[in-house]
Formats: structure tokens, C-alpha cells, sequence
């Protein structure tokens, strides 16, 4: 709890603003850049060797660097070997493959060093990037990694137009369906598309926001998407026809309707009920006051659409939602650079550290709970990544709570009963 400044997982060369886990191999895949401006910031996206090193310790190796040349990637979505990378207004396909090492050798580690190098915001890349790569590593420039660690093999095979925004088109966000039979995406131009995975059919277009849309998720099993625009609303779709408008603010009655706006939404997975599913969404203040109101955090049933609780998330502002592979816990960044974990079930916060990054966290991913043949948590109850447009990759991990044995709990219970006994004894001879 508190500020402080955490030692860095990784250090890219050039602003990052998205991290995904592959569920497969557990590779880290981070992506970001300078865009089209002549700053001398590059482009790509980078693969790391996430390795437990010690019980609550992590090291990453830089396995691999793909340069994506003059389009920075905004956006990603990672699914069996496949990336779909946000670029402009368009959505590339990237196949990636790992191969053994010739000769069996170990990735050289790469710590990305000492360079700060700051964007404005996610939403454009290369305005307001003013620094070089002056420094970028103690053990050498990274721009040498790509031909002494080739194992990872980046293919392009496709690219789709998704954002048709006739000024400036960029797209948003982007999910794949949990069972990759759809690839759907959001930008400024407010049209939802959701192609066919992976022939690329375009299933649906449509108008969901007035504006940019700002975040969407699809349940599993693909009956209801749901998206969050700039327009204060956040939607529940069945296909492309419109189910029903969420409405967080009717359960708090102080609160009016165009005071806050949608921010996130995410769907989680509920433990020991298989078939439920829970909403997640975060409002954020629409005007910045000299004193600002707080963020809220709302927990929604995945089935009704009904808000079943809402609690607020502190006054910095949320600029990223993710939920762990169980439902279990979820994780928020701030525009301060702030990281958080709550738990899912309470909306207790669990785990905080302010200013992390010191600027705006960018993306978060959860580690898997579980990878075959590999122990990637340790002995953490869950452990998450960050990113920002500080270059830097950062590890939050969170210890198992201490907790009785069962035996000891018994004991306990045993001997109060015995107490008891003994007492009422004393004062009442013959009560028993």
C-alpha cells in the first residue's frame, strides 16, 4: 500500500500501450511505439520469457522484437498463435510461433534500462514524444535482439479495415470470442465490427455510440456484447440488435446522469458457479473539478443486466479494466500511473501502489492461474502486469493471505467449548 516506486519488470525502447498473456505458452507479448512522427522512437511488439525466480520474484528475457515499421500498435487481443494489433484504423493479423533454440541455449536478458521516453495519451501515438533512446540498455541497444534470438517466428496474413473515421480513423479496441470464432472491434467512428475468426466474413457493422467507442467485451458463448461509448452510455447487444441501456446511476440517487461516463466494462467468471457470469464496469467524472468527485466500480448479474453493487474506487481516474482467467480478482490503472487490485466478489481493494508508472498506465494483464508444466504464480495469490507510456513493464503480485490450518481452527473451537463448560460449572454447581 502506498507510493513507491516498483523495480521494473521490462524496459521498452519506445511507449507501450498494450500487454497480453499468452494462455498457451505463458509468453508476455507488449506492443507500442512512437507512430508515423519523425522522432526516432520505434515501432514494434516485443516478446518476453516471464520466469519465476524466486517464491514471489520475476525476471523477463527478451525473447524476440517484431518491428511493425511507421504504425504503432494501440490495441491488442491475443489468441491460439494469433495477434490482432490496433494500427491506425486498422486491425492487422499477426501469426507468431516459438521454436527451440538451436544448440538448446538459453534467451539472453534484456533489462531495458534508463531512458524515459513519454506520449500524451493512448489515444494518439507520436505527439508530444520528445525523447530518443539514448541509454536503452545495459547490456546493448535492443534493435540487435531480433537476429540473436529467433526463435519466435511474427507472420502478417491479414488486415481489415475498422475504423472508416473520415478524419482521423483509429481503433480502439479490440477482443477476440473466448472460443475465437469472432474478432470484433471499436473506434472513433462509433461502428461496432465483428468479423468471422478466421476467414474474416464480416458478420456485423453498426452504429453503437454517438462518438469514439471506448472499451467492449463479449460474454462466453457469445450471446451478449457490450460496449461503452463516449456518450455517457454503456449498451447490452444481442448480435446487432440492442437489448438493453445499463443505467449505474439509478441505484445512487445523488449522482445525475451526465455527471460521470462509462469508462471499461469486462466480464468475469464467477467461482464455484459454473454457468454464472458477472459485468464489470467503471464510471469516471465526465468534468474535472478543482476537488474530484471519486471513480465508481459497479459489479452487474450477467444474466438480468441489474446492478448488484457499486462502491467507489478513489478519486484518481481509471484508464483501464481487466479481470483475472477465474473472476476472481480485478485490476485497475489510473491516467496518474496508479495501480490497484480488488477483489471481485466485495469490490474490496486487495492491493495498491500509487503512481507506479507516474504517468498514464496504458494496459494490464493477469497471469494465468494455470499453465501446463509450469508454475508461473509461485506462491502468490495472483499476480498482474502493467504497462504505461513511461517504456515500463512492472509485476504487481500479491502474497497468500495468511490463513489458519483447519486443524488449528478446530482446536481453537474445541477448547472455547470446554471453557464454557467449565465456567458455567463454576458459577452454577450441578448445571450439568
Amino acid at each position: 500500500m502506498g507510493k513507491k516506486r516498483l523495480p521494473d519488470l521490462y524496459r521498452a525502447p519506445f511507449p507501450l500501450y498494450s500487454i497480453k498473456v499468452d494462455p498457451k505458452t505463458g509468453l508476455v507479448i507488449t506492443a507500442g511505439g512512437g507512430g508515423a512522427s519523425k522522432t526516432g522512437i520505434k515501432n514494434g511488439v516485443h516478446f518476453l520469457d516471464l520466469q519465476l525466480v524466486r517464491e514471489y520474484q520475476y525476471s523477463a528475457s527478451l525473447l524476440h522484437c517484431h518491428d511493425t515499421e511507421t504504425r504503432a500498435t494501440m490495441n491488442m487481443a491475443v489468441g491460439d498463435g494469433v495477434i490482432a494489433a490496433g494500427q491506425d484504423g486498422s486491425c492487422c493479423l499477426m501469426k507468431f510461433q516459438q521454436r527451440p533454440q538451436k544448440g538448446g541455449g538459453q534467451p539472453a536478458a534484456q533489462n531495458v534500462g534508463n531512458s524515459t521516453q513519454q506520449g500524451t495519451t493512448r489515444r494518439r501515438t507520436g505527439k508530444g514524444n520528445e525523447s530518443g533512446e539514448d541509454g536503452v540498455g545495459t547490456s546493448g541497444d535492443t534493435s540487435g535482439t531480433k537476429d540473436e534470438t529467433a526463435n519466435i517466428y511474427v507472420t502478417a496474413f491479414a488486415e481489415v479495415q475498422s475504423d472508416l473515421n473520415l478524419q482521423d480513423p483509429l481503433q480502439k479496441v479490440v477482443r477476440f470470442s473466448s472460443d475465437l470464432s469472432l474478432l470484433l472491434t471499436g473506434g472513433t467512428d462509433g461502428h461496432i465490427r465483428v468479423w468471422e475468426f478466421p476467414c474474416l466474413k464480416k458478420k456485423f457493422d453498426f452504429r453503437a455510440h454517438e462518438g469514439e467507442i471506448e472499451d467492449l467485451d463479449i460474454s462466453v458463448g457469445n450471446k451478449h456484447l457490450v460496449t461503452v461509448g463516449r456518450d455517457f452510455a454503456c449498451s447490452v447487444w444481442r448480435g446487432n440488435q440492442l437489448a438493453v441501456g445499463l443505467k449505474w446511476h439509478n441505484t445512487l440517487s445523488h449522482i445525475s446522469e451526465k455527471a460521470f461516463r462509462y469508462m471499461a466494462c469486462r466480464f468475469g467468471k464467477v467461482e464455484d458457479q459454473k454457468e454464472a457470469l458477472r459485468l464489470y464496469t467503471v464510471q469516471i467524472p465526465h468534468k474535472r473539478d478543482r476537488r474530484p468527485p471519486p471513480c465508481y466500480l459497479t459489479k452487474w448479474d450477467g444474466k438480468s443486466f441489474l446492478p448488484m453493487l457499486t462502491v467507489p474506487c478513489g478519486a484518481e481516474v481509471i484508464s483501464c479494466l481487466t479481470v483475472s482467467d477465474s473472476g476472481t480478482f480485478l485490476g485497475l490503472g489510473t491516467i496518474t500511473g496508479s495501480v490497484a487490485i480488488y477483489i471481485a466478489f466485495s469490490l474490496q481493494k486487495l492491493y495498491y501502489v500509487k503512481e507506479s508508472h507516474g504517468i498514464v498506465v496504458t494496459d494490464l494483464a493477469f497471469l494465468p492461474d494455470s499453465l501446463k508444466g509450469k508454475n508461473i504464480k509461485g506462491k502468490n495469490e495472483t499476480a498482474m502486469l502493467s504497462v504505461a507510456v513511461d517504456s515500463r513493464c512492472q509485476v504487481h503480485a500479491v502474497p497468500n493471505r495468511s490463513s489458519f490450518p483447519i486443524w488449528l481452527v478446530l482446536l481453537l473451537c474445541g477448547l472455547g467449548l470446554v471453557g464454557v463448560i467449565l465456567l458455567l460449572q463454576f458459577f452454577f454447581p450441578g448445571f450439568f
